[in-house]
């Protein structure tokens, strides 16, 4: 098992799946899990520490295992079948709970475990990450080339238009 870091949750431009990202900073790999809408929904709200007026199911489980004096010490990402990641709930108590991935995920978001993943998994879905600023230097790029006209090309060298003009 290999600690991994929930990166957040994002829609996929090819497909428009939403899932959660897991990084394995160790390897430079993220582990892509396609979650429902309401599962990204509770992530995505725990991770910017919203709270709704009455407890979502997930907060109902923290409130739960708190209430009968026990923890989430971790959760782990411990199989992927047929495109179904298998995840457990490992309790202070030392039981070990079945669990969708996404609802674990959700939890551990909310009670600060970590989340550990199997390296095996890692290897086999992993995949790699584009710099979020070589990316934003791309995106901006883009922009540019968008919008670039012939007369932003004139003017003195590296100054833009004696006017100063939109790029200058």
């Amino acid at each position: 098992m290999v600690p991994v870091e929930i990166l957040g949750v994002r829609q996929q431009q090819r497909d428009q799946e939403i899932v959660v990202l897991l990084l394995d900073s160790a390897a430079d790999l993220a582990v892509p899990i396609v979650i429902g809408a309401r599962e990204a929904s509770a992530i995505a709200m725990a991770q910017a520490g919203l709270a709704t007026p009455r407890p979502m199911t997930h907060d109902l489980l923290r409130d739960v295992l708190g209430a009968v004096g026990v923890t989430l010490e971790r959760v782990e990402i411990v199989a992927l079948e047929g495109g179904i990641y298998f995840a457990e709930l490992v309790l202070s108590n030392g039981v070990h709970l079945d669990s969708r991935a996404s609802d674990a995920i959700a939890l551990a978001v909310r009670t600060g475990s970590p989340v550990l993943c199997s390296a095996e998994i890692v290897a086999l879905a992993g995949v790699e990450i584009v710099d979020v600023d070589q990316q934003a230097e791309v995106e901006r790029f883009r922009d540019f080339l968008d919008h670039v006209t012939p007369e932003d090309f004139l003017g003195p060298p590296g100054g833009g238009s004696p006017g100063g003009g939109r790029n200058g």
